[in-house]
């Protein structure tokens, strides 16, 4: 069961889940510095004026940015071949609207970048990753204002020029569809309509149409990120990032199937049909009608759309739900993506439902539809682990995970698509971007942090890291 050959294998992190030094080497704050720590059972909260004595888990995090030589050494002995990390907009340009670059933080990614290097790992750089410059949030309300373009260019012209022959694949914005639900306007937008208040991270007020015409503007930013790349460096590979939500009709009730088809024009597709093919598709012009939404366009943003489609399709895939127009269904515990659960799977710790069929599934669709390559960016299981008495952590629930998922991707290079990467997430771990605590853990590797705050940033390796280096040494063949 061979994979094909030059097939990029590593893992996948991001900055605000790991670097720490929130305020270091000249870093500004940004939206994740202002959201408090989190549990299974009580949401974080967004805090715009910093409490003193409350728990930021981003301002230390895991402290890859003192650690990095030695958690690349980690992935290098694990035989990765591409290293998906992301950089910090405020490590850059702090308040988001200077026009000069922090030369200190430019000079941190490209240390890590030549240590990737060093080993011949292929960067894989996700340019803005739920970590909006908060000043930005302050100034104009994000990406709420058009005037977040500019700030975005000059910041992608800044890495593009700086980054130029060191690194080949770049990513726009990441998990750029989760601006279709309401968790996703402070998350991956910036835009906060309650500045002066603390806010349920889960609960926030919401405003569609902030939401859809800050997308507009996201749009238009990567299609213009997207020329920018191709001037500088030809080389230059841009892709979009979404979560593929995979949904199916819960029964075979023709109005489910309609409800089932009606998320996944909003939730899978939208997003990507913009950034893949060009142009807005026609379905949207009912729901925008139907929720009071009229997205604002300036002369020549359609040009822009479709000068600037992406080069491939990257995508983070962790679960499954079912769709029903029955009122009486009850949406699965722990679901933070809507819809109901499906009585055929198990679910992870935090109510998630696994389901290794559904990325093949997935993948078809997605190939099918855009016919670019495709690489699956994000993928793992966030569990409970427990160290054994001898030290070892024996996380074969996180391996045969990991196994079910990667049978159903050569399923999917069999039936016909072009996928070439994988990098399951958070390989190390890190900080919970939904519930901002430690203890749902993801990574081949353990950092000895907790949600109280203690843990002295060692690690060690878990079951997984060597399984996983034996799937790369083998390319894919032994997954024992």
């Amino acid at each position: 069961m061979s994979f094909p050959k030059g097939f990029l294998w590593g893992g996948a992190t991001a900055a605000n889940q790991l670097e720490g030094g929130w305020n270091e080497g000249g870093k500004g704050i940004s939206c994740p510095d202002i959201c408090t720590g989190g549990s299974h059972t009580q949401s974080k909260r967004i805090t715009p004026t910093l409490e003193e004595g409350t728990f930021y888990p981003s301002h230390m995090a895991i402290d890859h940015y003192h650690r990095f030589k030695e958690d690349i050494a980690l992935f290098a002995k694990m035989g990765f071949k591409v290293y998906r990390f992301s950089i910090a907009w405020t490590r850059i340009f702090p308040n988001g609207d200077e026009t000069t670059p922090n030369e200190e933080g430019l000079k941190f990614y490209e240390d890590l970048i030549d240590e990737c290097l060093k080993y011949n790992i292929e960067p894989l750089i996700t340019i803005s990753h739920y970590e909006v410059p908060f000043g930005l949030t302050k100034k104009c309300n994000a990406w709420a204002s058009r005037e977040m373009i500019d700030y975005y260019m000059n910041y992608c012209k800044t890495i593009f020029e700086r980054y130029k022959g060191k690194v080949k694949y770049w990513l726009t914005f990441n998990e750029i569809n989760s601006a279709t639900m309401p968790m996703g306007a402070f998350l991956s937008q910036g835009i906060l309509n309650e500045q002066e208040k603390s806010t349920d991270f889960t609960n926030q007020v919401d405003d569609p149409q902030l939401r859809f015409q800050g997308l507009h503007h996201q749009f238009i930013a990567s299609a213009k990120a997207v020329q920018l790349a191709h001037e500088i460096d030809p080389d230059y590979k841009v892709g979009n990032m979404m979560i593929y939500a995979t949904s199916y009709p819960l029964t075979c009730d023709p109005d489910d199937i309609i409800k089932n088809q009606q998320q996944n024009h909003i939730m899978n597709y939208f997003c990507s049909d913009v950034q893949c093919r060009g142009y807005y598709p026609t379905y949207m012009k009912r729901y925008f009608k139907e929720n009071n939404i009229e997205v604002t366009m300036e002369p020549g943003d359609e040009e822009i759309l479709k000068a600037g489609p992406v080069d491939f399709y990257t995508f983070s895939y962790y679960m499954s739900v079912c769709q029903t127009a029955d009122p009486t269904k009850g949406a699965g515990e722990g679901n933070i993506l809507g819809g109901v659960a499906n009585p055929y799977l198990k679910a992870s710790d935090w109510g998630w439902q696994i389901d290794p069929k559904g990325l093949r599934y997935s993948l078809n669709e997605i190939y099918d539809r855009y016919q670019i390559p495709v690489m699956v960016v994000e993928n793992g299981l966030g569990a409970y682990d427990e160290i054994e008495a001898d030290g070892s952590i024996n996380d074969d629930y996180r391996i045969d995970y990991l196994r079910s998922h990667i049978e159903q991707m050569h399923e999917a290079i069999l039936d016909g698509v072009d996928l070439i990467g994988y990098t399951p997430w958070g390989c190390i771990d890190l900080v919970s971007a939904s519930t901002g605590e430690y203890a749902k853990r993801y990574g081949f590797i353990y950092v000895e942090r907790y949600d109280d705050g203690t843990g002295d940033f060692s690690r060690r390796e878990k079951k997984s890291f060597n399984w996983y280096k034996k799937v790369i040494e083998t390319n894919g063949e032994d997954l024992g």
